[in-house]
């Protein structure tokens, strides 16, 4: 698995840190990964691009 580096906001990651371990994951990097896939999975069962960018909007992913 190819490895990378994000850069989260400290508030964001002290929230990531404490959902972690209150959910019993083994690490930050597996609730994040769990996170990304979830979300990953709901855009890619969406009927269109314009839906996708739709949502990605509304999480204030895109402007």
């Amino acid at each position: 698995m190819a490895k990378g580096k994000v850069k989260l906001d400290k508030d964001l990651l002290e929230k990531v840190k404490k959902y972690a371990e209150l959910s019993g994951y083994s690490s930050m990097e597996e609730f994040i990964t769990h996170c990304l896939e979830k979300e990953i999975a709901k855009l890619e069962d969406s009927d269109s691009e314009e839906e996708i960018k739709k949502k990605l909007k509304g999480l204030g992913y895109i402007s």
